[in-house]
């Protein structure tokens, strides 16, 4: 599809059609599309320069907000996308613990690049625990799968089980701290706080990837959310509300490498000005009143969520919604509940498909893999009118 223009919670096709919007950019859009504060910070940043090829006040005065709400960022460092920023901290890793290998978890993204595109969407594997790294397309060496560790989310005995026989090996244990990008699963009680144990056991470094939770679930994500501290962490999406920004973040034994060159992190355009003004406007705007932003998205996001999982008790489709409120997920199973990557195997995504259509033919998109967001512009009418059309299409669906 293409589109012309986008304000608040809406979009404009260039066929004209306006839609109600929940996929957000597919997340970063946290203000709402075209926020008139967001916009107003970047002309002004621009008309001082694009870039300057080094610090700035802007850059510093974000990063000491950063500091002040997320429980690890000792140091921060600015980057342009989440990419180059899960790269960046597995080498600081690998670099502190002088180890070679890293732990990731079936499901999980990190980015495009070739070390951390391994099982990001295989196929179901019964034969193997834990399963074999499968390379995610063409192109990517065979021989990087000898230093990624693939294991089953939400299952800490495996990674206990992992950790006694490499530990000695592993610089990392990389994780999404509630798993977005497969069926928004949140982490089972003590799951994330036994990573925490382990990784102090080992001498391992936590890596929280905070791409989508960042500055959505709150002022200090996930961690802040679920009390458990990494040791490094990466944000961006709703950091830079469209805009290319990503945050490296870390305690200081990890993030010192980056300070005095013995690890390299480049970047032309790290910190542009547009960018860090974005990120600016995010922080402050969510951040008024107490976090009362945060507050709205988590609220408003809650009560779609809650009123669709009503919805599809009514109905005969075994709708399932799952996550925090702020993002969740919406799909066709049997499974009560997924708790892990083979549980998301089971959705009906065919089925799903059909509803994302019917909703686009009522002016509501959708991200067809099943993850919903909500903004701060979304309002209680368009909640409404989201569930409204939501239980049309199902029960046209169900007929």
């Amino acid at each position: 599809m293409f589109y012309t223009h986008a304000k608040g919670a809406r979009i404009w096709d260039a066929d004209g059609h306006e839609l109600l919007d929940f996929t957000l950019s597919q997340g970063p859009c946290i203000l709402g599309h075209s926020h008139p504060e967001l916009i107003r910070r970047v002309i002004e940043s621009l008309q001082s320069g694009q870039l300057f090829a080094g610090q700035h006040v802007d850059e510093l005065e974000l990063a000491e907000a950063i500091k002040g709400c997320v429980p690890s960022a000792e140091r921060v460092r600015f980057a342009v996308s989440g990419s180059e920023a899960s790269h960046a901290l597995l080498r600081l890793a690998r670099h502190v613990t002088g180890r070679p290998k890293f732990i990731k978890f079936i499901g999980h993204y990190h980015g495009w690049l070739d070390n951390v595109s391994f099982s990001v969407n295989p196929p179901r594997d019964e034969s193997n625990t834990p399963p074999a790294p499968v390379a995610w397309g063409g192109g990517i060496p065979a021989s990087l799968a000898e230093d990624v560790i693939v294991l089953r989310w939400n299952d800490l005995d495996l990674v206990e089980e992992a950790m006694s026989a490499h530990g000695d090996k592993v610089a990392a244990i990389i994780t999404e701290p509630v798993m977005c990008n497969q069926g928004c699963i949140e982490p089972l009680p003590g799951f994330l706080e036994g990573l925490r144990r382990l990784c102090d056991k080992y001498g391992t470094a936590l890596i929280f990837d905070e791409i989508i939770t960042g500055f959505r679930l709150g002022a200090g994500g996930a961690q802040g959310e679920f009390g458990v501290t990494p040791d490094m962490a990466l944000f961006g999406k709703a950091l830079g509300a469209g805009f290319p920004l990503a945050a490296l973040v870390g305690k200081e034994k990890f993030m010192a490498p980056l300070a005095n060159g013995q690890v390299y992190h480049a970047g032309t355009l790290n910190a542009s000005n547009a960018s860090i003004a974005a990120g600016r406007a995010v922080v402050e705007v969510m951040g008024r009143n107490n976090g009362e932003g945060y507050r709205h998205v988590r609220e408003t996001g809650t009560r779609l969520r809650d009123g669709l999982a009503a919805i599809g008790e009514e109905g005969r489709l075994n709708v399932r919604v799952q996550g925090p409120g702020a993002m969740f997920h919406m799909g066709f199973s049997e499974r009560a509940r997924a708790l892990s990557y083979e549980h998301v195997l089971d959705y009906d995504k065919a089925l799903y498909s059909r509803f994302c259509q019917g909703m686009l033919a009522h002016g509501i998109r959708l991200i067809e893999r099943g993850l919903w967001y909500v903004s701060l512009a979304h309002t209680d009418d368009d909640i409404d009118h989201a569930l409204v059309t939501a239980r049309e299409v199902l029960e046209e669906m169900g007929h």
